[in-house]
């Protein structure tokens, strides 16, 4: 089941991501900052035991990151990933959000959810945002991806 993050959850979904970015795939969030977001974080529960996350992050007023996308591996490839991203996009279209990106090194990924890749310069509000304090910045090797929601 999808629904949004709550306060008990952050824990969880902390553990979750430092999985993956101790493998080098996500940028580790802090405790901290997942607290502070987590109105914008949606998770998939099963059996009570929060398996996946995902968060929306609005950006702009015409533009929202997909972002921080995580699925337990024992869960992987049965899906989860692609509601959790399809959940997102629906909110986005909801708060009138015109264009949602991510960055990730799962292009086929997002390919089949409809995203294109793009050049990272066309996202000046992310990269003056966040990427800015990033350990990767300026020499970031993710793959910038869009889709137009109109």
């Amino acid at each position: 089941m999808i629904r949004k993050a709550r306060i008990a959850d952050a824990k969880k979904i902390h553990q979750l991501l430092l999985i993956y970015a101790r493998k080098g795939l996500m940028l580790s969030r802090s405790l901290p900052d997942i607290y502070k977001s987590i109105r914008d974080i949606y998770v998939y529960e099963e059996d009570d035991e929060v398996i996946a996350t995902c968060c929306l992050a609005i950006c702009w007023a015409d533009l929202a990151e997909i972002r921080s996308l995580a699925v337990a591996s024992s869960h992987g490839g049965r899906g989860i990933g692609r509601l959790l991203v399809e959940a997102c996009i629906k909110e986005a279209q909801e708060l009138g959000i015109v264009r949602v990106f991510a960055l990730t090194y799962q292009r086929d990924f997002f390919t089949r959810l409809g995203f294109s890749e793009i050049e990272k310069s066309l996202l000046p509000q992310k990269i003056w945002g966040d990427c800015m304090q990033c350990p990767k910045f300026p020499e970031c090797d993710e793959i910038a991806m869009s889709r137009d929601l109109l």
